[in-house]
């Protein structure tokens, strides 16, 4: 069981930016938790020009909440410019996003997310987490609920972006995530284990390879994945591939056709078309961007 959160940047674009903008960090759960949870991710701003954030999603499902002045959420949400600091939380449970996720901060405020392992929000939601995939489904205020009606309130330590510290966030989140009362699930430790599988090994190009290596028919890992993930084997294959390279390109120059290679593209032209789809522009133009 992992110790420490993870240090990478996968999946954020412009992560230096990001991190000279906000308070970005990361915490592990409760270890109790840890089986399904990746890390929390808290978030604190205060900028007097609005910041433009773009990320490439995992796939993944979070839960978040957020409390802020400006109200100035994402593209799904309506911009009212009222309230303050002391705003109403409200939270979000956002399913695996195919498409690039921006979202644009100003004034000041707070977030305070949970990210899933791939695989791990299904002992949580028990119903098919492909339901959830491209979607953002309210959450009662200050409330975690199940598919027939709303399980705890705040918890002990209170809503998750009102508490002063980040142990007491991450402790409110503990508390919100227990009291969900998740249901220990074979399939779902399955699905943990294959998806972590693909994301570790830059080997992993093919879904009938990697399924013959872990001895399971094409078919029923079809059906695992999108029961307990969201999305296809393939898709999270290519996924966790385009996130390297969108890593790579803010590392420094590199050779496209070898990358491309690499990650299992017939050509160098394949591997631009699908940076490109997913990141919102060339691998050449992000590169000079963050440089």
């Amino acid at each position: 069981m992992r110790q420490r959160p993870r240090g990478d940047s996968r999946g954020i674009l412009d992560p230096g930016r990001l991190l000279r903008e906000v308070r970005f960090r990361r915490h592990l759960p409760a270890e109790s938790l840890r089986p399904w949870v990746e890390h929390y991710w808290l978030i604190d701003w205060a900028l007097s020009t609005p910041f433009e954030q773009r990320v490439v999603p995992h796939p993944a499902v979070n839960v978040v909440f957020r409390r802020d002045g400006d109200r100035d959420r994402n593209r799904d949400h309506d911009h009212d410019g009222h309230g303050d600091r002391d705003g109403p939380e409200f939270g979000e449970v956002a399913g695996v996003g195919r498409d690039l996720f921006r979202i644009t901060l100003s004034g000041t405020g707070r977030v305070s997310g949970v990210q899933f392992r791939p695989g791990g929000f299904h002992p949580f939601w028990r119903r098919p987490v492909s339901e959830l995939t491209g979607r953002r489904v309210p959450l009662p205020t200050g409330r975690l609920f199940q598919p027939d009606g709303p399980v705890c309130g705040g918890g002990p330590s209170g809503p998750p972006t009102s508490a002063a510290s980040d142990d007491e966030r991450c402790r409110a989140l503990d508390a919100l995530l227990t009291a969900w009362q998740p249901e220990p699930d074979p399939l779902a430790e399955e699905a943990v284990r294959l998806a972590e599988a693909i994301r570790t090994d830059r080997t992993v190009l093919r879904v009938d390879d990697f399924a013959a290596r872990h001895d399971v028919p094409v078919r029923r890992l079809q059906r695992l994945f999108l029961e307990y993930v969201g999305v296809g084997p393939k898709w999270v294959i290519r996924r966790y591939r385009l996130q390297e390279a969108v890593e790579q390109a803010a590392g420094g120059p590199l050779s496209w056709a070898d990358l491309a290679a690499d990650l299992g593209y017939s050509d160098q032209a394949h591997l631009v078309r699908d940076f490109t789809a997913v990141a919102g522009v060339s691998p050449a133009a992000y590169a000079r961007s963050v440089r």
